[in-house]
């Protein structure tokens, strides 16, 4: 194997590359411990050393520490160990790492970000954000079953109305039919939007 570049990734890291492929990010420090230099051979043995050692190592550390910072999907946790410069052996390495400890759960994730906002956001645009993060539909798919309960929607529409100082007593016409404008591209159903209208009377407001 042969060095064939070395780069600088920011001030103290350096990218390179072997055999014209991108392998790893060092430190400079460590180019100078491992002897790697552009145009100079790699042994085997040598880079076995640095891909488990170092490398491995620093990813499965790394991939530690952004679960700890805040909750993330697998696919949001892949994404920034790419980002940071590991390579895709390596993250999946990480993940498997994590996943063994069950310091990553998707379900888990999918459940808790449900509990959280059911009550202030519609049903559409949790679900659309949680397919954003990168969870599987069917894992959507089945949580939101389990944390869904009829009255949600209704409680989260009118958690929306709280917050937006609506008050159906003063507020006219134009300002009525705003707020239910709003509330339709939230993603609330007709139905639930309907119901809470017509709990508040408000909706002869908008006829």
């Amino acid at each position: 194997m042969i060095v064939t570049k070395i780069e600088a990734a920011t001030n103290a890291k350096y990218k390179v590359y072997i055999d014209g492929e991108y392998a790893f990010i060092l430190y400079k420090k460590e180019l100078s411990r491992y002897h790697i230099a552009a145009g100079q051979e790699l042994e085997e043995g040598v880079w076995q050393k640095i891909r488990t050692e170092v490398i491995g190592k620093r990813a499965k550390l790394r991939a530690l520490h952004l679960l700890n910072d805040m909750g993330r999907t697998e696919a949001q946790l892949r994404q920034k160990l790419e980002r940071d410069g590991y390579t895709t052996d390596v993250v999946e390495e990480a993940v498997s790492y994590v996943k063994s400890f069950g310091y990553i759960n998707d379900e888990n994730y999918a459940r808790i970000y449900i509990d959280n906002r059911k009550n202030r956001k519609s049903r559409k645009e949790i679900f659309a954000n949680l397919l954003q993060k990168g969870i599987d539909r069917e894992v959507v798919e089945r949580v939101f079953e389990e944390c869904y309960e009829g009255e949600d929607a209704r409680k989260a529409i009118a958690q929306i109305l709280k917050k937006k100082h609506y008050d159906p007593e003063t507020a006219d016409r134009k300002e009525t039919q705003k707020i239910l404008g709003y509330l339709s591209r939230k993603g609330f159903g007709y139905e639930d939007i309907f119901s809470v209208s017509e709990m508040l009377d408000i909706y002869d407001k908008t006829v």
